[in-house]
């Protein structure tokens, strides 16, 4: 099996409580793995490019994607679960468009 390092440290992994609440952990699990390894989910081209470069300068890098993965996900609104890490990669959030 091939081991692909993460493209960088995400530090103390948060959710907020109602993100806790309302997503399974293993689909946490699932989205962490994503937005660890530059997959960035529903966000749109130039967003993408943000991050790519953020992952390299140290700046705070976003992630969407879909709660329920048989439904739409715009990268914001319904159906949409935001991962963020702080550019200091002290802290990586799970929370809701509408709790930033």
């Amino acid at each position: 099996m091939y081991y692909t390092p993460p493209l960088f440290p995400v530090g103390q992994v948060v959710a907020t409580s109602t993100v806790a609440g309302l997503v399974p952990q293993a689909h946490l699990i699932q989205c962490l793995r994503r937005h660890m390894m530059g997959d960035w989910g529903c966000i749109c081209e130039e967003d993408a490019k943000t991050n790519n470069e953020a992952v390299e300068a140290g700046f705070r890098i976003l992630s969407a994607y879909a709660i329920d993965e048989t439904q739409p996900c715009k990268g914001f609104g319904e159906n949409t679960l935001w991962i963020i890490t702080e550019g200091d990669r002290s802290v990586t959030t799970f929370l809701f468009p509408d709790e930033y």
